[in-house]
């Protein structure tokens, strides 16, 4: 057995089996609760910014507002979650982004909800980077894998019941669906304030460093590899997956844009029961062979997307990339809280910022290649920074099987 297949622990074969902690399971109720509102108001959005008169452009601002100040902000949150710590950070901004939904909610003019998204992404930021600060912080080597699955496992399961919520509340009024992301906000919050440990900075439970600067994490094989992977993710899996497959349902296979849902929520399906597979994988196997093998077979079913003949083939191919998210959104994070240690704020915003960058820029150009090239293309663009990235997690080095890295 090489020693990326080597476990991750010096538990003997008969010790309990270790479970997650407290934190880790709040956290990932507290992610359900985000996401649940998140889902209800994302398809609502476009309907609501038209009701002010606002042209397709500008309904596209307002969507991308929110992530692109998002992305702006990363970086400044990794410094408040060192000087603030982890949990003061986590609920303020839940608390910005609750109270920027509901003013939204209220709003009277197109620039009035132009402005309060942008605000709702600072708040998403210091969420999401002290968010997975602390479930790395507080999280043992040995569990990373499976507490990041947990924890993506709660986004993903509040995804899916959102966007049906939110249509009951459309039929309401196109205002509820703010009120109500206001209202699953403020449970996460109380979540958070109420179950999560109120433990000292000093207080970890993470084997190995506390912390390591960040100039020696950025020089880091192992985090560079991690950053690559969180931008092949965002790049296919949030940029052309999301941009491109519907136009192919609907263009190439015409088919009724209903199939790109059905096509989306089995595979999401798929993608949450794998999570937890996935996270015993790369804590008893390994953080390397995780990353290439998902990149590069979600690259293969990427491209092959291009090339469907019917309908059923997309729905297979989605549930094969489902399969490999489910690693690809695990490992790398796992990975990051290896070689950052505890507090590791700002590699954490860094490495957010990788998938970010890619959610926003790929459906921009896969868009245009689909345009002024062919579908195969696009699909072609994505499969490459998958390729890529598969590529360079290879130079992931090989840990000896006695060192407390060595499930890397």
């Amino acid at each position: 057995m090489s020693t990326d297949d080597a476990p991750a622990s010096d538990a003997p074969p008969n010790s309990p089996r270790p479970r997650l902690g407290r934190d880790v399971v709040v956290l990932g109720v507290i992610a359900f609760f985000v996401m649940l509102g998140f889902g209800v108001v994302v398809p609502v959005l476009p309907v609501f910014v038209r009701r002010f008169g606002a042209d397709g452009f500008q309904v596209g601002a307002v969507v991308s507002a929110f992530a692109l100040v998002r992305f702006a902000a990363s970086p400044l949150c990794g410094r408040l979650v060192r000087r603030g710590g982890e949990r003061t950070v986590l609920a303020a901004g839940i608390g910005i982004v609750a109270v920027s939904s509901v003013l939204v909610g209220v709003a009277q003019s197109y620039a009035q909800v132009l402005v309060l998204r942008a605000v709702g992404g600072v708040g998403s930021a210091m969420f999401s980077v002290s968010a997975m600060t602390l479930l790395l912080g507080t999280t043992p080597v040995a569990l990373r894998g499976r507490a990041v699955g947990f924890y993506q496992g709660g986004f993903l399961v509040g995804g899916m019941a959102g966007p049906a919520v939110g249509g009951v509340l459309a039929l309401v009024s196109l205002r509820a669906p703010f009120f109500f992301y206001g209202g699953t906000l403020v449970v996460a919050g109380l979540v958070g304030l109420l179950f999560l440990h109120p433990s000292p900075p000093g207080d970890r439970a993470t084997e190995g460093p506390q912390a390591r600067p960040w100039r020696e994490v950025a020089r880091d094989v192992r985090f560079r590899a991690a950053c690559l992977a969180n931008l092949a993710q965002g790049w296919a899996g949030m940029g052309a997956r999301s941009a491109l497959v519907p136009l192919v349902v609907v263009e190439v296979l015409h088919r009724d844009t209903a199939w790109s849902g059905i096509a989306f929520a089995v595979a999401a399906v798929v993608q949450t029961a794998m999570l937890g597979p996935a996270g015993t994988y790369v804590d008893r196997v390994g953080r390397r062979s995780a990353i290439v093998a998902a990149c590069a077979v979600g690259a293969v079913a990427l491209l092959g997307l291009a090339f469907a003949p019917n309908i059923g083939v997309p729905i297979a191919l989605l549930c094969v990339y489902g399969v490999c998210a489910a690693f690809i959104g695990t490992a790398p994070a796992a990975l990051v809280g290896d070689v950052a240690g505890a507090r590791s704020g700002e590699a954490v915003a860094v490495f957010s910022m990788f998938s970010d960058l890619g959610a926003i820029t790929c459906p921009l150009l896969a868009g245009w290649l689909a345009d002024v090239a062919s579908f195969p293309v696009a699909f072609g663009s994505a499969a490459v920074v998958m390729l890529v990235a598969a590529a360079y997690a290879r130079r992931i080095p090989r840990a000896p099987v006695t060192r407390p890295e060595r499930g890397l």
